[in-house]
């Protein structure tokens, strides 16, 4: 297998019919009684599961600017010898939501019985990350498998593969209610069927959706496309071609401000983080700011680098950890 395969992994993605197919057969067979009990996710771990550490890693990630420090595995609970991805952290840099699996090489189909795989949060808590918890968004005997949290103003805004959606895996939001989230409500028939949204970010204002697609009319692969709020209604995507290529560019974060847009592409073979910048209403050539196996870059408002590095033997992802590189 090659680095740039490696990629793909076994997460959860939109977009991945093949494995969510699977899912949904196995959704379909399963009733109320069949609900894993959960479990930490340290119990979870395969056994003989190893902590990879940055002195055991074979393509440490490498940093392309001067703007960060170099960067590092985050400090506390929240990593372990599964794989945590698809991070998420709020501008106050207080909350980090990520996805979690205890096998990085599971199939689908374990990930949705083993009782842990999903979204997760942590708490900066006096200065410290506290235990991570799992964020479960379905209806009491409804399977799920979610992932690609997206949060703002107590709207969540994530992928899951369930039954009764568009696609195999749609795009689903939940409200914080009284510190609990509410049972996700699919995101509708314009997002999801219509414009084939992948992750995604909204910007601050609430009225721009960057996200990732393979839909027609790109540069090929997949693409991030840009759709706005008009009237209550999101219009017809339009491709930001000032950062496409025929190849792969996904997983969009916007800054707070609006005027950075990262992504992830491939570079070398391998994901990378790229950022383009807004001037005079275009975006910019993008820039490499972190290269080998990192990707899903989002930042808090000080402007540290949060991302997913994957630990990669033998073109496989054994293992994935949230790094950060600190602003300076």
């Amino acid at each position: 297998m090659t680095p740039q395969r490696a990629l793909r992994g076994r997460h959860l993605r939109p977009g991945r019919i093949a494995a969510s197919a699977v899912v949904l057969l196995v959704l379909a067979a399963c009733g109320p009684a069949d609900r894993p009990i959960e479990a930490s996710r340290l119990e979870a771990l395969p056994p003989g599961a190893t902590k990879v550490t940055p002195t055991d890693d074979i393509y440490p990630p490498v940093l392309h600017s001067t703007e960060w420090m170099e960067p590092e595995p985050m400090a506390g609970p929240i990593n372990t010898a599964g794989a945590e991805d698809s991070p998420f952290v709020t501008p106050d840099g207080a909350t980090m939501y990520f996805f979690f699996t205890p096998d990085a090489a599971a199939a689908p189909e374990d990930q949705l019985s083993d009782g842990v795989t999903g979204i997760w949060v942590s708490h900066l808590v006096a200065g410290s990350w506290d235990e991570p918890q799992r964020v479960v968004t379905a209806a009491e005997g409804v399977e799920s498998l979610d992932g690609c949290p997206f949060v703002d103003d107590g709207i969540m805004w994530f992928c899951s593969a369930r039954a009764g959606g568009f696609r195999p895996i749609d795009i689903y939001l939940s409200h914080l209610v009284d510190g609990e989230w509410s049972v996700g409500e699919t995101a509708g028939a314009t997002l999801n069927r219509d414009y084939d949204v992948g992750e995604l970010h909204l910007a601050a204002s609430g009225q721009e959706l960057y996200f990732h697609s393979p839909r027609p009319g790109g540069a090929g692969d997949f693409d991030i496309w840009v759709t706005r709020l008009v009237e209550g209604t999101w219009v017809e995507p339009v491709a930001v071609t000032a950062v496409n290529t025929d190849g792969r560019e996904g997983w969009p974060y916007l800054s707070p401000d609006g005027s950075e847009l990262w992504f992830t592409r491939i570079h070398e073979g391998a994901p990378a983080i790229f950022r383009s910048l807004l001037s005079a209403g275009e975006w910019s050539e993008p820039e490499l700011v972190v290269s080998r196996f990192a990707g899903e870059p989002t930042l808090d408002a000080a402007g540290n680098l949060y991302f997913v590095h994957h630990f990669v033997v033998d073109g496989r992802i054994i293992e994935a950890d949230i790094y950060v590189a600190r602003r300076r």
